[in-house]
């Protein structure tokens, strides 16, 4: 994977695979779908316990761009009423087959298939930054189908610190619109900044943020840490897991790979 800084628009591009159905298709088909989903919901879990703070349960929510349904199984089980749509063909029809009690459907988070003002929620991990075009469409169609004082949870991978420091210093390639490294776009990592200003100018107000996975930002921009930080983020073991934790806490706001911005729909 490579990775440029777009100096222009304050974000990087990275460049090596191509983002479209088909690769998630094979992506996803590479991990055995059984296996993907807890036996047990963590009370820890970030996702399931925002979600808590803000809806109660029976709430109707909305994963736009699920992938395999790890989070709409989750929050199903967690109490709330859910509906997940994805792109991939393959990959919604295998978590049918396996997973027939969750609600997984095939769709385009720029075009949905659902009345106006339907969901009190709706959630997006890491999707946004997938669309070389931009997010615009998906923002509107965000705004279309949650409830008026409706919840948006979204995901990201963004400018932390220690990537601004990096661009600062040229460290990253320049992007240059460079039409075969357009071709096999992959994603951004996006100035937070804008995004939460154009999901203000489409009708919405942020409530909340945070910063996700330290751990992982610093493996991939430190090349000295990366393997031993690695084995760490790999880890299944408690210790592993109580590292990786320790690790994303102290260097949150310094090496975040993600932010999650939480939003309410205007009331009215």
């Amino acid at each position: 994977m490579k990775v440029y800084y777009d100096k222009k628009n304050n974000r990087l591009v990275y460049t090596g695979k191509t983002s479209d159905a088909k690769y998630w298709d094979t992506h996803w088909n590479k991990n055995t779908i059984e296996k993907l989903y807890p036996k047990k919901i963590s009370k820890f879990d970030y996702a399931v316990n925002t979600t808590k703070k803000y809806l109660p349960k029976n709430s109707l929510i909305l994963e736009g761009g699920c992938g395999t349904g790890q989070q709409v199984f989750k929050l199903q089980k967690s109490g709330y009423k859910v509906i997940g749509i994805d792109f991939a063909p393959e990959t919604v029809k295998t978590v049918n087959s396996k997973k027939p009690e969750l609600d997984i459907r095939l769709g385009d988070v720029r075009k949905l298939n659902f009345p106006d003002n339907c969901f009190d929620g709706y959630w997006s991990f890491g999707v946004i930054e997938h669309f070389y075009s931009g997010y615009n469409e998906i923002l509107t169609e965000m705004h279309r189908v949650i409830k008026p004082a409706g919840y948006l949870f979204v995901t990201f991978p963004h400018m932390n610190m220690l990537r601004k420091i990096k661009a600062k210093k040229g460290k990253y390639p320049q992007w240059a619109n460079n039409r075969n490294d357009i071709k096999n776009f992959f994603q951004f990592a996006l100035d937070e900044n804008k995004v939460i200003k154009d999901i203000k100018n489409t009708g919405f107000d942020l409530i909340a943020k945070q910063h996700l996975s330290g751990i992982k930002g610093l493996k991939d921009e430190i090349k000295l840490l990366k393997k031993p930080l690695q084995k760490i983020f790999d880890g299944r073991t408690l210790p592993a897991k109580a590292a990786s934790f320790a690790i994303s806490f102290i260097f949150g706001r310094f090496s975040s790979h993600s932010v999650l911005l939480i939003f309410k729909k205007h009331n009215s």
